[in-house]
């Protein structure tokens, strides 16, 4: 038996024995006993002991890697948005039901306990969520891996809403204890920023002006059934000098903490605000702080084992997560070159062997270019580098057009810098990777033919499926049987299934299950009464034009118009759930926010409509609130302008949860239709081409408004203040927007998205016909596991083989 098998072996436990170890934590680890214990305190207790339970795998994973020389997989990310990790982690070791028995017997509600945890703000939105999926699955499929990141101390932010304006606060998540994290304190590298360099001997030396040292903290990542565990890294960055004693002493106590103060700014928030020079410089400066920390430890690692640094990319893959660490590749020159004495050319060919690029998105805005100025002020070497690396490449490809590379127009562009120094680029779906051989990188491409390959993304069926569904996870495995978690295509099992109508009651009674909980969960948080018998109608995701929100509020707007003209018609009653944040700087999405809460306001109080209709727009979307909403959604809105959503995963945790998908051609839509099939997805709107071709015409929003007399009306609407009298002139901007500077094709979508909602509602009536749509989409999911993303990316891009 190995030391993993006897691990694994271990694991097995009785609810009476878990309870005696949760009250040795509580006693021993928390300091209380039983009588006067809160929640919280039965939370750290419990956390404790389900933690004993996943040291051993991870322990004895790590020790098999080393103990057989494995390749390992580096995943870097910005954001892991791992969510609460409690529930997660007892079900995936199969301590559910013990858990439960053993809290029920201290006279606990594990519920509540599990509940209480904080989610870990450590991410924004589906990048985030991807990386945790991605970790998960690597550890569900036995795939030695690291994720490194940073440990937001504050996380993006807490949402609320003021008058329906999202104001934003500091998160707090670590604000009480974290029972899952270890901090390594042996494992800490200084991180150097501005500066000089000088030559010397043939060689560049860099003097940085400022230092920080980066901690790192460890939370052990469980897979199905316990057997394997990763470790995700994170890095939180302190002071090289923490305490200035002889300015303290001289009365100067804010000077004398400066030096820790500066340095913890750089883990305190994810994404600062970077509409200042400042928050630009943070920005930047948090970026290399991350790579380089883990850069360094990677090669530590590696050298402890290993002596030749040339035979690098037979053990170690580097997965950058987007442009966000695309400084890797200049970091690991510099490291190479600068500490090791690796020559220039030699160092770029085993960094760009080790790395590989997966690109998230096509907007010019969220491909990173920094001011030369900026680069080179905070990373003097690594500009020197870069321009290094842009001319090895002109010189390598002679017919590289003369308006491709990296340094360009007084910018350092980070697409262009991950591209040439991986040795893989990957596309996140079908249709996105098309565009970004086609139209982001096309003279790249055609100079590496072949870089550029597909694998679209998937979520973990474990989290989005098992643990946030149980009703819907129980009848799937009273119908084809236990085991599909880690084989996610054996929900095709399903579908003969799904031809009978009592299964399709029982899927039914699964869905108003989670819709009742859901409900009652609207009701205590915001006060709204919303029946469980509407269509629950969803759209979670974070706020940006391109997702179009906005089409969806107008649409909203439309269609309560239609109600108020006749409310005795026989509609569907429909519940409108919006939910996500917008970033700081982002004034348009911010005042869509403003938008959908004022029309939430006048729509809910109308006693005309009633029941008809409602809008609820829970605030600080987060994971936790994902797992309530996504089970309970009948109607997944996927509305995005074609050619601008890269891949998205969370249409596939509706698509997974039986919620049959409204929305365009668009990211992974086209891959969820062709799963699911034409009569079970309500498609709509301009492709891609349509889109560019539509915007050739400078007036096309102006056309398409005029042509639609229910469009016309709702923005003459907003534009009169009919959900803002207060203001009425408050979202003359937004309209003015729509009418001439309709980038994201709203007002030429609006009319088939309405044509769309009707169709929804038709199938809707007609039981049988929308419950065989909703399971058929459960029962066609499969393909978007995550574990099919992994094993892909294990032999297309890090040719990693698994340890189980």
């Amino acid at each position: 038996m190995t030391l993993l098998d006897k691990a694994v072996t271990d694991l097995s436990v009785t609810p009476n024995l878990l309870q005696a170890d949760i009250l040795r934590h509580l006693t021993f680890t928390v300091g209380k006993d039983a009588p006067h214990a809160s929640v919280h305190d039965w939370r750290l207790a419990l956390s404790h002991a389900i933690r004993d339970r996943i040291v051993e795998p991870w322990f004895a994973s790590t020790r098999r890697t080393w103990a057989e020389d494995r390749k390992r997989v580096y995943y870097l990310s910005m954001e892991f948005l791992i969510g609460r990790i409690l529930e997660d982690a007892t079900i995936n070791l199969g301590l559910y039901d013990a858990a439960a028995e053993a809290m029920a017997a201290v006279g606990v509600d594990l519920r509540a306990v599990i509940d209480d945890e904080p989610d870990a703000a450590l991410g924004n939105g589906g990048l985030g969520r991807l990386a945790a999926c991605f970790m998960e699955s690597m550890a569900t499929l036995g795939c030695p891996a690291y994720g490194y990141g940073i440990r937001y101390e504050h996380g993006l932010f807490r949402q609320h809403f003021d008058h329906g304006r999202q104001i934003e606060t500091p998160e707090n998540w670590l604000a009480q204890a974290h029972p899952w994290e270890f901090a390594r304190p042996e494992s800490a590298y200084t991180v150097g920023f501005k500066g000089h360099v000088e030559s010397r001997d043939g060689r560049e030396i860099w003097y940085p002006q400022e230092t920080v040292t980066a901690e790192a903290f460890d939370t052990p990542i469980i897979g199905w059934q316990g057997k394997w565990a990763n470790t995700l890294r994170l890095w939180g960055a302190k002071g090289t000098t923490n305490f200035d004693l002889e300015r303290f002493n001289r009365g100067d106590y804010t000077a004398a903490a400066e030096p820790e103060t500066l340095a913890r700014t750089l883990s305190r928030v994810l994404y600062p605000d970077d509409t200042t020079y400042q928050g630009k410089e943070l920005r930047l400066k948090q970026e290399f702080f991350l790579t380089s920390a883990a850069l360094q430890d990677i090669l530590r690692r590696y050298l402890s084992s290993h002596s030749d640094l040339r035979a690098l990319p037979k053990h170690v893959a580097i997965q950058m997560n987007d442009t966000h660490p695309a400084i890797a590749g200049p970091e690991l020159i510099r490291l190479l070159v600068d500490d090791h004495g690796l020559a220039f050319d030699e160092a770029l060919t085993i960094a760009r062997a080790c790395l590989g690029y997966t690109n998230h998105t096509l907007l010019p805005e969220a491909l990173e270019r920094w001011a030369t100025y900026t680069f080179g002020n905070v990373l003097p070497r690594h500009m020197q580098i870069v321009e290094r690396i842009d001319s090895w490449h002109r010189r390598a490809y002679p017919n590289r057009p003369h308006y491709v590379g990296i340094v360009k127009h007084q910018e350092v562009r980070m697409g262009e810098l991950a591209f040439i120094m991986s040795h893989k680029v990957n596309g996140v779906s079908a249709l996105h990777t098309d565009l970004v051989k086609q139209t982001l990188f096309p003279e790249l491409n055609r100079l590496h033919p072949g870089r550029i390959i597909n694998l679209t993304n998937g979520v973990t069926p474990r989290r989005w499926l098992r643990m946030a569904n149980k009703p819907l996870a129980g009848l799937i495995t009273d119908s084809i049987g236990a085991g599909w978690e880690a084989d996610l295509d054996r929900l095709r099992g399903l579908e003969p299934h799904v031809e009978d109508a009592g299964f399709r009651e029982r899927f039914a009674a699964a869905k108003r299950t989670n819709k009742v909980a859901l409900s009652n969960w609207i009701g205590r948080e915001m006060g709204v009464r919303v029946s469980p018998d509407a269509v629950f109608d969803v759209q979670i995701k974070r706020i940006h034009e391109y997702k179009r929100q906005l089409l969806n509020i107008l649409e909203t707007i439309a269609h309560w118009h239609r109600l108020r003209s006749s409310p005795a018609a026989g509609w569907i009653p429909r519940v409108k759930i919006f939910g996500g944040k917008a970033a700081p700087g982002y004034a348009v999405a911010k005042e869509i926010i403003r938008l959908i809460n004022d029309v939430a306001e006048v729509v809910n109080n109308d006693p005309v409509t009633g029941d008809l209709l409602k809008i609820v727009y829970p605030p600080n979307y987060n994971v936790s609130m994902a797992e309530r909403v996504i089970p309970a959604a009948d109607l997944s809105e996927q509305i995005s302008t074609a050619g601008k959503e890269a891949s998205g995963t969370g249409n596939m945790k509706f698509m997974m949860n039986g919620a049959p998908t409204i929305g365009t051609l668009d990211g992974a839509n086209v891959e969820i239709l062709q799963e699911v099939g034409a009569e079970n997805f309500f498609l709509f709107g301009l492709t891609a081409e349509e889109v560019a071709r539509r915007r050739e015409d400078p007036d096309h929003a102006r056309k398409a408004i005029e042509a639609s007399q229910p469009l016309m009306d709702v923005l003459q609407m907003i534009a009169e203040g009919r959900f803002s009298p207060d203001e009425p002139e408050r979202y003359h901007q937004l309209v003015h927007r729509v009418w001439h500077h309709d980038y994201f094709l709203v007002a030429s979508d609006f009319e088939a998205y309405h044509v769309a909602q009707a169709e929804v509602d038709k199938a809707y009536a007609d039981p049988a016909r929308w419950w065989r749509m909703a399971a058929l989409n459960t029962a066609r999911s499969g393909f978007f596991s995550s574990d099919r993303t992994i094993r892909s990316y294990m032999d297309e891009i890090w040719q990693v083989t698994s340890a189980l």
